[in-house]
């Protein structure tokens, strides 16, 4: 076993391991930092690959934008040290049956993919050709994916407007700050306010 094999099986420990202390964690600052560590790792192994640009719009896009802004709506919000509600079995049990299925179907068809060396000169992964790649409509161009990342952009955002959203208390449920020598008003039904304004009342 070689440096690189080493190198991509600790990428790839990092990547798995950092999504799936995200998904298990209770402590929702700690699953953004555990996707932020698993997200560093697939920017590692774009850098293992050779292509830096990739890498560094991985870091731009996904490590630098949207997980601090997930962080920073964590840290708008005040129970972000409180563990987060169990989820429903219902709900556990369908995104694990999820799971197995993408992973079952990326599987399916690697093994169908016959990896065949090609013979052609490599395209040189520089920013332009990546660019021109990236934007294309031909048959290997990427647009469509280009365009699925702003609405996976938008989503991280509605995401963490829901999580800056901060739950109004009415005011009169809110009991203001008192020592333990301080005398606390309770408040009374509206019905005994009379009575007690008038002790005749209470003495019939």
């Amino acid at each position: 076993m070689n440096i690189s094999t080493i190198i991509f099986y600790m990428l790839a420990a990092t990547i798995i391991g950092g999504g799936l202390l995200a998904v298990t964690s209770r402590k929702i600052f700690r699953s953004a930092v555990f996707l932020l560590f698993s997200l560093i790792g697939i920017a590692g192994l774009y850098f293992f690959l050779d292509y830096e640009f990739i890498a560094a719009v991985q870091v731009i896009v996904y490590v630098g934008g949207i997980v601090v802004l997930i962080i920073f709506s964590i840290f708008l919000t005040h129970g972000s040290g409180e563990d987060m509600k169990r989820p429903a079995l219902g709900r556990a049990a369908f995104s694990a049956l999820a799971t197995m299925f993408g992973c079952g179907l990326t599987m399916f068809y690697i093994s169908r993919q016959t990896f065949v060396t090609s013979g052609k000169q490599a395209i040189e992964p520089s920013a332009g050709n990546i660019g021109a790649q990236m934007l294309s409509t031909t048959e290997y161009g990427y647009i469509l994916p280009f365009e699925v990342v702003s609405i996976l952009l938008l989503a991280a955002m509605i995401g963490c407007i829901v999580i800056a959203i901060k739950i109004k208390v009415p005011a009169h449920k809110v009991l203001p700050e008192t020592s333990e020598d301080d005398e606390v008003a309770i408040p009374l039904p509206k019905d005994l306010e009379p009575k007690l304004e008038n002790p005749e009342i209470l003495a019939n």
